[in-house]
């Protein structure tokens, strides 16, 4: 036996469960884009001011969350807007007129702010009752999330199938399936209670100057993440010459080496330390960027977008759970601001290249967010786990590992 309460078990499964429908709802939102600017006769021109809203009302949503929860517990908000969530996506895919797009935007943009807080909120929770690292493990259930609901819409797009007929029977499943896992989310409390009380530790005070290391790190992976999603396709169709098929692939390989990343990340921080595991996940991310600025045809850039999906995959997970080792007892609180950046990373990732890639090169353009992300090394150190906040060492010690 490792000592693991079965409350701390039930919670981390549940949890799983939530990052997975939060992939897949995100996936499909955002992999059938042209299809809802088709739907209600969006304009090109119009389009980007309607994918700007949604980063900017989720960055609203995470500070709403950050209040929110010195009252009600992160559980009870991940429990309300979850189900939210995956109604606005059904929501977008069922109008008929611009303004219930706008609305259901909105409102997806606003929930999933405060969804991403409190679901990484609750990880952070259960990392510390744990002992060890588990963050990257539900990440890696957001990953699988998103291959699933990637894979539903190239499925809807193969076939014809109406956003409604799509968006609806995935509805159907998920929200009866995050309601049920509610039952045994655990927050701070009851998951320190779950394991020992030596877990109890006084409040910190969020102070801005400490997290902004770690916002940076946040915004720069997903600069470099917004990179791969947006641009990946686009760069290696027009300045690689591949093939338009071919030009699907990369950012479906990318996803799933976020996912072979994720999965045996913790073990990689449990043996090495969280410092390590960022450095070098730092070092394949900037080679990564370097293959895909100078490859010199599609396949050697596949192999750099690769890289990407293997490197960028553990900077997100270790972050977060390096705000919450930086302020025991005020992890929600520094979550929900150091969230806000997650935001702020899409915002700016996907112009800036774009931008930078009409005006010079998009080669050239794929060197800017190698140097974004290089700057995670000179921050390496944040990630650094204080002993007297895990026990012995980086990782309080157990006999076995729980899958």
């Amino acid at each position: 036996m490792d000592g693991i309460d079965g409350r701390l078990r039930y919670g981390r499964a549940s949890l799983a469960v939530s990052f997975f429908a939060q992939g897949a709802v995100f996936a499909l939102l955002v992999t059938r884009i042209p299809a809802l600017q088709d739907r209600y006769g969006v304009s090109d021109a119009l389009l980007p001011l309607f994918l700007a809203a949604v980063p900017i009302l989720a960055g609203v949503g995470s500070v709403t969350a950050e209040h929110v929860v010195k009252k009600v517990r992160p559980s009870l908000v991940l429990r309300w807007v979850q189900p939210a969530v995956c109604l606005a996506l059904v929501g977008a895919g069922s109008g008929d007129a611009m303004w219930e797009l706008a609305l259901s935007l909105a409102a997806f943009g606003l929930c999933v702010g405060a969804l991403d807080a409190s679901m990484n909120m609750l990880g952070v929770s259960l990392q510390h009752a744990y002992g060890r690292s588990i963050m990257l493990g539900f990440h890696a259930a957001f990953s699988l999330g998103g291959i699933v609901g990637a894979s539903l819409a190239w499925v809807g797009a193969h076939w014809h199938l109406g956003l409604a007929v799509l968006y609806g029977p995935v509805a159907a499943v998920l929200i009866p399936l995050v309601i049920v896992a509610g039952r045994w989310y655990l927050d701070s409390q009851a998951a320190a209670s779950a394991d020992a009380p030596e877990q109890a530790k006084a409040a910190v005070p969020v102070a801005m100057k400490l997290l902004m290391p770690l916002c940076m790190v946040l915004a720069f992976a997903y600069i470099g993440d917004a990179t791969v999603s947006n641009w990946s396709a686009k760069y290696l169709q027009d300045t690689l010459h591949s093939s338009d098929q071919l030009s699907t692939v990369p950012y479906n390989v990318y996803m799933v080496m976020t996912l072979l990343g994720r999965s045996v990340g913790d073990l990689g921080v449990r043996r090495f330390g969280a410092v390590a595991v960022v450095r070098a996940g730092t070092v394949v991310s900037v080679a990564g960027f370097a293959v895909v600025a100078a490859a010199p045809g599609a396949w050697v850039g596949m192999l750099g977008f690769t890289l990407l999906g293997l490197g960028l995959c553990v900077i997100v997970p270790q972050t977060f759970a390096a705000a919450g080792r930086l302020f025991p007892g005020a992890s929600d609180a520094a979550i929900a601001r150091l969230n806000i950046f997650n935001y702020v990373g899409f915002l700016v990732g996907s112009p800036l290249v774009g931008a930078l890639g009409d005006a010079w090169s998009y080669r050239g353009a794929m060197l800017v967010p190698m140097v974004l992300v290089a700057a995670t090394l000179l921050y390496a150190r944040s990630f650094d786990a204080d002993p007297a906040r895990y026990g012995v060492g980086h990782e309080r010690p157990r006999t076995a590992d729980v899958g």
